[in-house]
């Protein structure tokens, strides 16, 4: 069996571990009064990012949940504002993993507009047993996924 791997901006086949991207556009709803991107809407499309990278990777989250009781919630977020997106424009949304423990994922995230870096984060996801409201190991797929080589 072919180990699963994701697609980056470029068509690349990347390991499961490797930076994948999202294109998003901002929208009018994405703003405030003066055109720029609503400073939590970045967070928003980073969580849309990872979202796709577990689709990509063939996880529904969804089925986590419904089969095994888990879910991912974000345990903390450290964020840097380099330059306002505005309204209309294009933008790249990557998430990398930084690092990984049994429980969680430490993703890297970067939004570019071109070649200009407007922001980065460093986010904590925690995997959970739902119905506990406890950390749960990652499940053993998904695991298995992020230890598969290219």
């Amino acid at each position: 069996m072919q180990p699963k791997t994701v697609s980056d901006a470029g068509g690349e086949s990347l390991p499961a571990s490797s930076r994948f991207s999202l294109s998003v556009r901002v929208y009018y709803e994405d703003t405030d009064a003066g055109g720029v991107v609503y400073y939590a809407n970045y967070l928003k499309f980073c969580e849309r990012t990872r979202t796709e990278w577990l689709r990509a990777l063939g996880v529904a989250q969804h089925a986590l949940l419904d089969e095994q009781g888990v879910g991912f919630v974000v345990r903390s977020v450290q964020a840097d504002y380099r330059a306002p997106a505005r309204l209309d424009d294009a933008l790249e949304v990557s998430a990398r993993i930084a690092s990984r423990r049994r429980a969680s994922l430490v993703f890297d995230h970067e939004i570019r507009r071109g070649g200009e870096l407007l922001f980065t984060a460093q986010v904590l996801v925690a995997c959970v047993d739902m119905r506990r409201m406890k950390p749960a190991a990652l499940p053993a797929s998904l695991h298995a996924l992020l230890e598969s080589p290219a």
